[in-house]
């Protein structure tokens, strides 16, 4: 039994970089398969992916990526002439496409910056890692401080109602910098406007950070196992 274990360990020990890219690359992967399966006319394993991303993500539309349709992402006023004119979130976040306009990816636009993020910087890690040296932790929270910003602001604007709190205007950051940038950079969110630069930017820095403190980490641990055997 103790020799199984040992095998055990060192295997993972051996294994563990390939295995982690693997997961990551199912995890990030999946929620772009529901509107492939959607596009094929596979709803059931589609909605069975919705649901499943669903429990981590708020998919709300007017902040998700479409797949097979006139545009990556679609304005809240074109959402809600879709789906009843509902501005309850609980509500809206249940519009996952039509045909003609589009399916969307199970999660927001955030959500998939963030982890393709952090598969491409893991892959990226095994590269350069003998030439950078570990992120520490309080790197990590510098990281992470940009997305903390931003998704507590969403929220607590999100409070007015979807579509009507100061991050949905933005007409505090079109003072601060002298309106010099066009009405869509500072209203709502679709793709190229400050609320979706945020969300994607963010996602990116919580990628590298996580990847440049994590993987030093979980090599140092899994090592430790190969070389135990």
């Amino acid at each position: 039994m103790r020799h199984t274990g040992q095998s055990i360990a060192s295997w993972l020990g051996r294994h563990w970089f390939g295995g982690l890219v693997v997961l990551l690359a199912l995890y990030a992967g999946l929620p772009f398969l529901a509107p492939l399966f959607m596009q094929l006319g596979w709803s059931s394993l589609a909605k069975l992916i919705y649901l499943a991303y669903s429990f981590q993500c708020h998919q709300l539309p007017q902040r998700s990526f479409f797949l097979f349709g006139d545009q990556a992402m679609y304005p809240l006023s074109d959402i809600q002439a879709y789906w009843g004119g509902s501005s309850n979130p609980i509500v809206m976040r249940r519009f996952i496409g039509l045909p003609g306009i589009g399916w969307k990816v199970a999660w927001s636009d955030r959500m998939v910056a963030m982890y393709t993020s952090l598969l491409a910087f893991t892959v990226l890690w095994r590269v350069v890692r003998q030439r950078i040296k570990p992120l520490p932790w309080w790197g990590l929270a510098l990281f992470l401080l940009p997305m903390a910003l931003d998704g507590t602001s969403h929220l607590l604007s999100d409070l007015a109602g979807v579509g009507q709190g100061f991050r949905d205007s933005n007409t505090w950051l079109a003072a601060l910098t002298g309106y010099r940038f066009s009405a869509t950079f500072y209203n709502g969110d679709a793709l190229g406007s400050f609320n979706s630069w945020m969300r994607l930017v963010s996602g990116l820095l919580f990628g590298l950070g996580l990847a440049w403190s994590g993987l030093p980490a979980l090599e140092s641990m899994f090592g430790s196992l190969e070389r135990d055997d």
